[in-house]
């Protein structure tokens, strides 16, 4: 018979670190902020803003959207999709991958495809992995969780471009740091959760290579410009690099750490802030200085977010890890795990641990000219074009569409496509969708079913072209309603 997975967490420890985590945010924002985009090395010391003012960081901001969704939405409902609707409600810049990502998804182009069409540059840069800490918070110490949903939210500006492999590994690193004091042990694990190929693996590497050489802090900084010279400045894998300098250099050391990695340059606000959180969470609020905690305060001040939308946002480090701490056991219920919250030891199990790995494994496989979609129940579909959704006259596109079923039955479903005037598409009018084996819907199951478009344009073809792909079935409440956009 199927049980829930179970496990424990000890409630005083965990709050502390998530409390940890968001004023060493606000520290390291606040002291790396002054000096961001300076691409030559700085000669910082702590504070040079007034006693009591944090200054206001998009890295924090897009959090509190994402907390503000989860607690609307769900976090069985919660997707990339619901992502992309309240980052449209609710963050006003259009700062480069921002506005690129901010725009694909107003023209209709889904996550990945919208941090991925016309994004050859900003999808590799920054905004990504510095907005991973609440994944973590929510799955404190289960990488696996925070990996899940650090993803959905990646795709959103960055595709799966270099952005994307480095909010996998900080959101990794951050939820393991719950259980683990050992930077150098919570850094090689992280490093296991995305490609070897991948530009962020490479100067992570590059960092744990040359500090076991004993090579100076410096140098190391300037191999990592050399390396990634071809990105430019705002870049993941460069500044990731930066936020390990200051890990390992620091050896623990909160003050040491941060200063060198804001030293190293460019986006450090970013880096500060996420050695800030890291070394919060491995140690809790008894690891940050006594004197740069007291001068920073709870205040949390925004930049980004639409004043409309402000009412609802916490307005302290503190009340943030409250409601933090109200949605933990809603995630993890959502991932079909029971936990409870004791005076006693944490306890994970192994069943535990390996939550989502196979979900993991399959968006990573996944193309980048691909999104996915459900009806809001355990019905979905993964839609894969085989190039970008760009069409010319007399040009077809061609379009997979994969169902996944974690229903118990199969069924079989009819498709229809509602095309633009003139449109013609060649597909399986019927198709059979297979049941599940499993009732398991955290883990993403096989294919259960394909279907394969090719569309043909008409004689007027438009910047922006609709088509809306139907499929139902008398097995089914609910239509799978597909929004497929190919621009002109």
């Amino acid at each position: 018979m199927w049980q829930p997975k179970k496990m424990k967490l000890n409630k005083k420890e965990i709050e502390d670190k998530i409390l940890a985590c968001w004023i060493g945010k606000n520290i390291g924002g606040t002291i790396g902020a002054p000096y961001e985009g300076k691409t030559d090395m700085q000669d910082v010391k702590g504070y040079t803003t007034p006693k009591g003012e944090p200054l206001p960081n998009d890295d924090l901001d897009l959090q509190l959207v994402w907390l503000y969704a989860l607690e609307k939405v769900g976090p069985f409902s919660l997707s990339t999709n619901a992502l992309s609707e309240y980052w449209l409600a609710m963050i006003g810049p259009y700062w480069n991958e921002y506005g690129v990502g901010k725009a694909n998804i107003a023209n209709g182009l889904l996550p990945p495809l919208s941090g991925e069409y016309t994004n050859d540059k900003w999808k590799h840069s920054n905004g990504a992995w510095i907005r991973s800490e609440i994944w973590a918070c929510l799955a404190p110490g289960l990488p696996n969780i925070a990996i899940k949903y650090a993803m959905m939210d990646a795709m959103v500006d960055h595709g799966m471009g270099e952005g994307f492999y480095a909010e996998i590994f900080t959101a990794a690193l951050e939820s393991i740091a719950f259980t683990q004091k050992d930077i150098r042990k919570i850094i090689e694990t992280s490093l296991t959760y995305i490609p070897q190929k991948s530009r962020v693996y490479e100067c992570v590497k590059c960092v744990i290579n040359e500090y076991d050489k004993k090579t100076p802090y410096e140098k190391v900084r300037n191999m990592l410009v050399e390396m990634t010279s071809d990105l430019g400045w705002f870049q993941a894998p460069q500044n990731v690099g930066y936020v390990v300098i200051g890990l390992m250099y620091g050896e623990g050391d909160f003050k040491k750490s941060m200063i060198y990695a804001v030293n190293c340059g460019d986006d450090t606000d970013c880096t500060g802030g996420t050695v800030g959180a890291i070394l919060g969470i491995v140690g809790g609020t008894k690891n940050i200085p006594s004197d740069w905690k007291e001068y920073i305060g709870d205040k949390i001040v925004t930049v980004s977010i639409n004043g409309a939308y402000l009412t609802p946002i916490p307005k302290t480090c503190t009340a943030l890890t409250q409601r933090v701490m109200n949605m933990i056991p809603c995630i993890l219920k959502a991932q079909e795990i029971n936990v409870e919250f004791t005076d006693g030891e944490s306890e994970y199990n192994e069943e535990v641990l390996k939550t989502n790995e196979r979900y993991i494994k399959n968006i990573l496989d996944q193309s980048a000219y691909s999104f996915n979609i459900s009806n809001g129940t355990e019905f979905s579909a993964a839609i894969e074009f085989e190039k970008e959704p760009v069409v010319k006259s007399d040009e077809e596109i061609k379009v997979k569409i994969k169902f996944f079923n974690y229903f118990r039955e199969p069924f079989n479903a009819d498709i229809k496509a509602y095309l633009p005037d003139t449109w013609s598409a060649v597909y399986d009018k019927n198709i059979f969708v297979k049941g599940s084996a499993t009732v398991h819907w955290t883990e993403w199951d096989d294919v259960k079913g394909e279907c394969n478009l090719v569309i043909t344009p008409g004689e007027i073809i438009n910047s922006k072209n609709d088509i809306i792909i139907s499929v139902t079935s008398p097995a089914r409440a609910m239509p799978l309603l597909i929004p497929i956009t190919i621009l002109g």
